[in-house]
């Protein structure tokens, strides 16, 4: 796992956490949990929850979104990848949707 130095005092690190060392069970459990979370919106079409998960694991596989741990507040986000090079991991974890797990 790869841990990401935070830039702002007070802001903790996340640890990448690489979807290989997941169990197969446990990533799919942690797409659902992320995909019905209040407030994501999917946009005009409704989607079944397997369209979601679907696309979501994709998203994971091909590099496009990473997922974070943040030991301190016990969180796991699941944050897209920034085209910025100078959006640092680290900056991008902080603005990934938060849930308790």
């Amino acid at each position: 796992m790869k841990q990401e130095s935070s830039t702002n005092e007070g802001e903790e690190a996340a640890v990448e956490v690489p979807m290989e060392s997941l169990e197969p069970s446990t990533l799919r459990r942690l797409a659902e949990e992320f995909v019905t979370r209040d407030g994501t919106d999917y946009g005009v079409r409704e989607r079944s929850l397997e369209e979601k998960v679907a696309g979501l694991l994709r998203e994971i596989e091909t590099g496009r979104a990473r997922i974070y741990y943040e030991a301190e507040s016990q969180t796991i986000n699941i944050v897209p990848v920034s085209s910025e090079p100078s959006d640092p991991p680290a900056e991008q974890a902080g603005r990934g949707m938060r849930r308790d797990t």
